[in-house]
């Protein structure tokens, strides 16, 4: 069984055991459930932000653990501060360390699109994302067919949350692509099979992408000139999760990153 079989499977038993601890009638009590969702597409597309999707990790099946102690509410307001454009909170424990809890503290501290991060099989963990005070689900083609993706898609979007497709390659685009229940196509840049990292895989797909699709660039981007170099496959969106939380300060070293990311924006407007 490879990893992303494992984590499905074990994403199918903690999603029956949920749903008998806190059935769905219960979730839409949450505070949060009737709140009016932050849209990341408008985020993205504003001149005063970096289009850097910030994220909260603490560790991967790739590199383990990365950022055991992470402080979610330092780190979410820091992130904002430094001029990212979102969130993305992972919510998986076995295999990120992360917590749905964390999805709270950061919509709890902060005014900004939160993309909740998880392996998305069922419509209750739909449910579950709103009442966490997401504004946006990712839902992954590698696991999923097209009507499931319509499905849970167009379930989110009825909740007024938006929906980020991530694809690897060719084949997964082709067959995923679909008129509704989408709002963001994201390119992840990581092979499943070898962990290894390719920026070359964004430039590929970018012209199979449907332009009325936000583009969003997901792993491997370490360098703000990589970024340059990924606008002009017409790509708004950049996923950062490792890059800042491989340091001890995940929201310093992304203030910096952002820091010279605008820098090189400057300097290539006066040009």
């Amino acid at each position: 069984m490879d990893i992303l079989s494992e984590i499905v499977a074990n994403k199918r038993k903690e999603v029956a055991s949920s749903k008998e601890l806190y059935p769905t009638k219960l979730l839409e009590k949450s505070i949060f459930f009737e709140g009016q969702p932050v849209s990341l597409k408008k985020y993205l597309k504003r001149e005063d932000k970096s289009g850097v999707i910030a994220e909260i990790k603490r560790k991967s099946p790739s590199k383990g653990e990365m950022n055991k102690h992470v402080s979610v509410e330092r780190t979410s307001i820091g992130y904002m501060q430094a001029g990212a454009s979102g969130l993305s909170v992972l919510t998986d424990k076995k295999y990120f360390g992360g917590d749905p809890e964390d999805l709270k503290v950061a919509r709890s501290f902060n005014f900004c699109p939160i993309l909740r991060k998880d392996f998305m099989i069922d419509e209750y963990q739909v449910i579950e994302s709103k009442s966490l005070g997401a504004d946006v689900i990712l839902l992954i083609a590698a696991v999923l067919n097209k009507s499931e993706i319509e499905k849970l898609g167009s379930l989110a979007q009825s909740l007024g949350m938006e929906v980020l497709l991530e694809v690897h390659n060719e084949d997964e685009l082709k067959k995923s692509i679909t008129d509704t229940g989408v709002d963001l196509i994201g390119v992840n840049n990581r092979n499943l099979k070898t962990f290894e990292t390719n920026i070359q895989t964004s430039k590929d797909l970018s012209s199979s992408i449907p332009s009325d699709f936000v583009k969003v660039s997901e792993s491997g981007i370490s360098n703000p000139k990589t970024i340059k170099e990924l606008k002009e496959y017409g790509y708004e969106g950049f996923l950062i999760g490792e890059t800042f939380m491989q340091t001890g300060r995940p929201e310093k070293a992304a203030k910096e990153f952002i820091r010279q990311l605008n820098q090189l924006t400057t300097s290539l407007e006066k040009e």
